[in-house]
């Protein structure tokens, strides 16, 4: 693309339900046109109250992605950077409580001269303002409307992307509408109803689809997709078929058969290079034909029922497939349950991931799952929480610190191994004052932590209040625990290991959110790894039993 052109925009907008994959169509149109040549950035607006989503329960909104500048967003920012190269900032996602909250600053200064403050235009000029300042100069900038068309709460975000298309042009818009066609298994058919009431109530707010993109559980017929097209006054050509695949990075190669890259590139009038898709291929054939079978990761967690909360997680463990040519089943294990004195699922596994989480809930079955892992030899990994569970079960069991436990939980332990950081004290506020963003830490030599990662210094996401008592960091490393990693500034503990076990290996940051299919991070791809050596050091000690029986039997 010639520079200097103005920066063109794709509106993605999802209609019928929700939760059908919008983060995931865009993400794929990034990577298909990012793969032209072309420098594409994304945008989310979101249409909740909340200013983000830092406050949110994770049963409600599934995970909460965090970028290297602290932003506490949505987690399909998370699919954005995993399928494309563009780095995503504060300024990639907006809810209406943050537009909301910038108009009322601006009317409090007296930014407006005195003018009466409403939702068009102020609200949709800022909304408008906002999708501009992602463009930050890219080529493409695919903007993402969270929601479905109709809920009322997505009215000013839908008004505002109306309008940019006679703000900057026709030949520099093109709108995506997302919707589903259902098999209805009663009538023994596909049926195009409920798409054809969405775009209506699209049509009806001012904005014409120019793409369609059709989810179904099965193939779209040329027949269907052209009765789609006439009574959604879409052209034939840009009606595609967006069907259910095996694995997330099949979607921008199923996409591509489509031809929907080329329609984007039709329809925005872009001269590019055809797309290189043979690293998506290369993925996907690891994920799908893995060479060296399967391994089990139990993750021990307290928001096992939504899997969307650990979203980046189940991925970072993907890619650690990835890497090892080894496709990983995830078992999610209840860490209340194991609190009820039932570990048997732990012994089904081949490794054991602690991750984080906040409250009281759940902590004991996560310390229980540490010890087991520990004494068992079994591969563990822990993040965040997942490291403060590691050093209050080493405390209590082999340094016999009575009831040690993180002030969070027990503000009368006598052993506050994990307490609140510093910084931390005196916040009142929740929302986005925690340790957030990227922070530097440096690794020991020797250590399986430098290993892995192959350097000294790091940088990695953080999400937290709490940390590791640095008061006790002499008994831990004398009683046999390494400090693997620390903040260069601060001295805080960031990793902890174990030199004498398989893999034990804690971080208080979020290696998930810096892994990508392409780029497995360095822990999930060394966790992986361990896990497969578990796996089949069991799986020669149970064959060495099974040849042993007939001997004995017959002596």
């Amino acid at each position: 693309m010639v520079r200097g052109k103005k920066t063109k925009f794709v509106f993605v907008t999802g209609g019928v339900v929700s939760s059908l994959g919008k983060g995931l169509a865009a993400s794929s149109m990034g990577a298909l046109l990012e793969n032209r040549g072309l420098e594409v950035t994304h945008l989310k607006l979101d249409p909740y109250i909340n200013v983000d989503p830092g406050t949110m329960s994770p049963f409600q909104h599934g995970e909460v992605y965090v970028t290297d500048d602290g932003a506490e967003t949505d987690l399909d920012l998370g699919h954005y950077e995993r399928f494309n190269s563009a780095k995503m900032t504060k300024k990639n996602n907006y809810t209406t409580g943050r537009i909301y909250q910038a108009v009322i600053n601006k009317e409090r200064r007296g930014e407006y001269l005195g003018k009466t403050v409403q939702v068009i235009p102020h609200i949709t000029d800022e909304i408008k303002a906002v999708i501009r300042e992602a463009a930050d100069g890219a080529d493409i900038v695919i903007v993402e409307v969270g929601g479905t068309v109709g809920d009322i709460e997505s009215l000013p975000f839908l008004e505002a992307i109306r309008q940019m298309k006679y703000d900057v042009g026709a030949d520099n818009v093109v709108y995506v509408h997302l919707t589903l066609v259902p098999y209805i298994a009663a009538a023994g058919e596909l049926k195009t109803k409920p798409t054809q009431h969405s775009v209506k109530e699209l049509r009806e707010i001012g904005i014409q689809p120019d793409v369609l993109l059709a989810r179904s559980d099965r193939e779209i017929s040329r027949e269907m997709k052209d009765k789609i097209a006439l009574f959604c006054n879409v052209d034939p050509s840009a009606v595609f078929t967006a069907r259910d695949v095996s694995s997330i990075y099949e979607v921008p190669l199923a996409l591509h058969k489509e031809g929907l890259d080329d329609k984007l590139a039709e329809l925005l009038n872009i001269w590019s290079r055809a797309p290189r898709l043979e690293r998506w291929e290369n993925i996907v054939e690891k994920v799908t034909r893995p060479r060296l079978g399967d391994v089990r990761i139990g993750v021990a967690g307290k928001y096992v029922e939504l899997v969307e909360s650990y979203k980046s997680l189940n991925e970072a463990l993907v890619h650690g497939g990835i890497a090892n040519d080894c496709k990983v089943r995830l078992e999610f294990i209840d860490a209340q349950k194991l609190e009820e004195g039932d570990l048997s699922s732990l012994d089904k596994v081949d490794g054991i991931l602690v991750p984080g989480g906040f409250g009281i809930r759940g902590t004991e079955g996560k310390i229980l799952a540490v010890r087991h892992a520990r004494e068992k030899r079994i591969p563990f990994f822990g993040i965040c929480l997942g490291l403060q569970m590691a050093t209050i079960e080493y405390g209590r069991n082999v340094l016999g610190l009575e009831r040690a436990n993180s002030l969070e939980f027990d503000e009368s332990t006598p052993h506050p191994v994990v307490t609140l950081m510093e910084a931390q004290r005196g916040v009142a506020d929740k929302g986005g004052t925690m340790r957030l963003g990227t922070y530097a830490c440096r690794l020991e030599k020797g250590t399986k932590a430098r290993e892995l990662y192959g350097q000294e210094l790091i940088q990695e996401r953080h999400r937290h209040r709490f940390e590791f008592n640095n008061a006790y960091r002499g008994k831990y490393e004398a009683g046999g625990m390494v400090v693997a990693g620390t903040n260069p500034e601060l001295g805080l503990a960031e990793m902890i290991e174990l030199p004498n076990h398989p893999y034990f290996v804690g971080c208080q940051f979020h290696p998930e959110f810096k892994s990508k299919p392409f780029r497995p991070h360095p822990l999930f791809a060394g966790f992986v790894k361990a896990a497969m050596a578990f796996r089949d050091a069991r799986a020669r000690e149970v064959g060495a039993e099974v040849t042993k029986l007939p001997v004995g039997k017959g002596a």
